[in-house]
């Protein structure tokens, strides 16, 4: 990518798109094309196929995406299939369309089978059956790779996917019921600790183990991939390197400064058993993550504290 290209960056308001966003303007990009969902609904193919006949963007960051929690994908599965499948089709059919020159796509690792085999690597796509509480999501996003590789093998648009481990970092969602593990702890930690709560509950049992990555690094990946990558095949980004949520927990303790008690209530869902991305592909391009977990959960709390009316909100 030349500095001066068009780029879209679809999403530019949330935790991965924002991350792009702060990464580009680093790098010097000065002609980066971005829309609320107020002024360019996603889901609404004439206004997305007006869009890109009017501004045509030379490279496109599909970070666009209906995303949540365990409790918010068991809850909303119609909102999370319907959604991810009509953003998909209309900024990936429509990119294509008005010549963009190259599009990258976001997935996520949830789309691995519950079962798969650790570390997950690409090719177990599809193999087995997905987690139940985010199989509406996982299906959507595979659907969006299978797109992307549609479009490449009948109409050669260089469409690539890259599939992101668990995410977290600055504009992350902090919503009591819809946040991810990691941000989710982070507020309810932090509200404990304001409020001298002696107890906090975390779902699960603690055991499950999930790898991290900091937000700002994926930014750099996709702008790695999307000059040193380009095939069918998805590619796995994420650091190698996996935690218990039962030691999440006690790094977030610590990092927020919580005294109290936390108990574990396994009765409640907790995904799957394990998820470790195999990064051996990125790993041989030449990319690897570069933020320590406990570096990127004190940037991200940094971020919280300076944001917390907003997140109230």
């Amino acid at each position: 990518m030349n500095k001066s290209d068009s780029i879209f960056i679809a999403g530019h308001r949330g935790l991965v798109g924002s991350a792009l966003v702060r990464s580009l303007q680093k790098q010097g990009f000065d002609h980066l094309l971005t829309r609320t969902h107020a002024q360019l609904d996603l889901t609404n193919q004439r206004t997305v196929e007006d869009f890109f006949q009017q501004e045509r963007p030379k490279y496109l960051f599909l970070a666009a995406a209906r995303v949540g929690g365990i409790y918010a994908n068991d809850t909303y599965p119609a909102d999370f299939i319907r959604d991810n499948l009509q953003i998909q089709t209309n900024v990936i059919d429509s990119a294509w369309k008005s010549g963009v020159e190259k599009l990258l796509f976001l997935g996520s690792s949830c789309i691995y089978p519950r079962a798969a085999a650790q570390p997950m690597r690409e090719e177990y796509l599809l193999t087995g059956p997905l987690e139940s509480t985010n199989e509406w999501y996982a299906i959507a996003k595979m659907a969006g790779i299978k797109m992307c590789q549609a479009y490449r093998k009948q109409f050669g648009f260089s469409a690539i996917s890259v599939m992101p481990t668990n995410l977290y970092g600055p504009g992350d969602n902090f919503h009591n019921e819809n946040a991810h593990v990691l941000p989710a702890l982070m507020r309810r930690f932090h509200e404990a600790k304001v409020r001298d709560t002696p107890t906090v509950t975390v779902w699960g049992t603690g055991r499950v183990r999930r790898e991290f990555l900091f937000v700002d690094d994926l930014a750099d990946a996709c702008l790695f991939l999307m000059d040193h990558y380009n095939r069918s095949e998805p590619i796995n980004i994420g650091t190698g390197q996996e935690v218990t949520i039962a030691e999440l927990v006690d790094l977030m303790k610590h990092i927020v400064d919580y005294s109290g008690t936390v108990f574990f209530d396994p009765t409640k869902p907790e995904g799957t058993p394990r998820k470790l991305l195999d990064v051996s592909q990125a790993d041989r391009l030449g990319w690897h993550a570069k933020t320590s977990l406990e570096e990127g959960i004190k940037k991200t709390y940094a971020w919280f504290i300076e944001n917390l009316d907003a997140i109230r909100r």
